[in-house]
């Protein structure tokens, strides 16, 4: 099969997008072999809006075998929804919480280190290494300045995993001797579970807690957890799955007052809180530079200096970064998630206000289709994310069906796993839902129109798979290109 190109169609009905009245549609035209379906070698066919886009603005073709059914009727399309559809850049980057596009004032400023000024920050003995020292230390502030921190209290290292690693395993080392039990969370991200299930083959103790449905943590049960041999307790910000935001102060204030130190990781908070370490008794915490429009392969680790936090290397040579993280500092890198700090700290106001408006406006649309919840608490959470359930609906189906969106259902570092996300597992999802369950996560350049057209894909796509999921026809080649074709006439055998 040949794709032939697309033409304006008479129709007559209300606008799948904007619902006003319209007599305008659209039209593919495909070129079919005879012998493949037996018609005519020209067959023109009809699509809907979400066909339209997902497969031909995305310069998709179609592919199908011989015996799969073929195209169906379409509603109405508004010309001006048409235009503002047509002008989209597909597929829509909805996917911000795996990972941000670096800002274009980010790379013009890391350019020069990597061609011009590739002098090693611990060159001491000429002026290659110390203008890169001095773009390091510039750095350093910058990141302190977002955080509301000291700059001699921010180590670098290549992420928030590093961090979380060198956090948990580090404090546990360092304190063996006052203690081996540690306390975090079931919804923690898989860097600070695994670095827990490695101590434990060590020998220590670690209690997991379950937080409440709604994703928050029971402070009682907190409590109850500690023990006199407790040393250390690690509890994510925000969820990087559900978005919800714990309540750190708190559970910092409780650690304190029992001798306990504190890890947060905020790999998923920089530039969607304001942070201020001056204030909160946290006493290590994780951020990273590619959730905050910064480069790959860069983040830092908070070490409170006032009381000062003991926490052993786990990377040895060099001694650089107060002997904590060991390896030559990556210049460009660093002067990336610096940049990136910065214009987060001068924007941030601006920038939760304008996402917190898409966010509800997705919201309100998303939970207008029948059978659809929110996982998570709504209003101790930050508005860059939606994570939503579509019962009936198998997640990897309804990605799949919406070729247009980018999306994920859950953490980017287990997105290959065939189990269900762990985190909504352990608010008390079932199986069945953790499984029909997509993460929404809106950021920095998520347009109106991009929303808009998201909820009207997903509106689409969830009533075919709904459809199709009691259809005993509903075979291999539908589930492989995520819909159902059908000619003028009906189904195709």
């Amino acid at each position: 099969m040949e794709y032939f190109g697309y033409r304006p169609r008479e129709c007559e009905g209300f606008c799948e997008f904007c619902h006003q009245e319209t007599s305008f549609g659209c039209a593919l035209v495909l070129r079919w072999p005879v012998d493949s379906v037996g018609m005519d070698s020209r067959f023109e066919t009809k699509v809907t809006p979400t066909l339209l886009l997902v497969r031909l603005l995305a310069h998709r073709e179609f592919v199908l075998t011989t015996g799969s059914a073929l195209v169906g009727a379409m509603p109405a399309i508004s010309t001006f929804c048409y235009a503002k559809i047509m002008s989209l850049d597909l597929p829509i980057y909805l996917d911000y919480s795996a990972t941000t596009p670096v800002d274009g004032r980010v790379a013009e400023k890391m350019m020069p280190f990597l061609t011009k000024f590739y002098g090693n920050p611990s060159s001491d003995s000429h002026s290659y290494g110390w203008f890169a020292e001095k773009a390091v230390i510039n750095a350093r502030e910058q990141v302190a300045a977002l955080i509301k921190c000291q700059p001699n209290e921010i180590i670098w290292t290549s992420g928030a995993t590093e961090s979380n690693n060198l956090s948990i395993k580090g404090v546990a080392h360092a304190r063996r001797e006052h203690g081996n039990h540690l306390i975090t969370l079931n919804t923690e991200h898989a860097s600070v579970l695994d670095s827990m299930r490695q101590l434990e083959r060590e020998g220590f103790h670690v209690t997991y807690l379950n937080p409440e449905p709604n994703g928050l943590l029971n402070m009682d049960k907190f409590c109850a957890a500690i023990r006199s041999e407790t040393i250390l307790a690690s509890v994510m910000l925000v969820n990087n799955e559900i978005g919800v935001i714990q309540d750190i102060a708190e559970i910092g204030e409780i650690c304190g007052e029992k001798g306990i130190i504190f890890h947060s990781d905020a790999a998923q908070s920089t530039g969607k809180l304001d942070i201020d370490l001056s204030a909160l008794p946290v006493d290590l915490m994780s951020v990273s530079a590619h959730k905050t429009y910064g480069p790959k392969g860069i983040g830092a680790l908070y070490v409170r200096r006032k009381p000062r936090v003991m926490i052993e290397a786990q990377i040895h040579g060099g001694g650089h970064e107060r002997g904590i993280r060991s390896g030559t500092l990556p210049t460009h890198q660093i002067v990336g998630m610096g940049e990136s700090f910065d214009l987060m700290r001068k924007e941030m106001s601006n920038e939760i206000l304008r996402v917190s408006m898409l966010r509800d406006r997705m919201l309100d649309g998303l939970l207008k289709i029948e059978d659809t919840f929110l996982n998570g608490d709504l209003s101790h959470r930050v508005p860059h994310n939606l994570n939503i359930g579509f019962e009936l609906v198998e997640s990897d189906l309804l990605m799949h069906a919406m070729k247009g969106i980018a999306v994920s259902s859950g953490s980017a570092c287990s997105s290959g796993s065939l189990e269900p996300s762990h985190v909504l597992r352990a608010i008390g999802c079932s199986k069945e839902l953790a499984q029909s369950s997509i993460r929404f996560s809106i950021g920095r350049y998520t347009t109106q129109d991009e929303i808009d057209f998201t909820v009207q894909i997903v509106k689409d796509s969830v009533r075919r798979l709904r459809v199709q999921s009691g259809d005993a026809s509903f075979g291999k080649n539908e589930r492989l290109y995520g819909e159902r074709f059908e000619t003028q006439s009906g189904i195709v055998a």
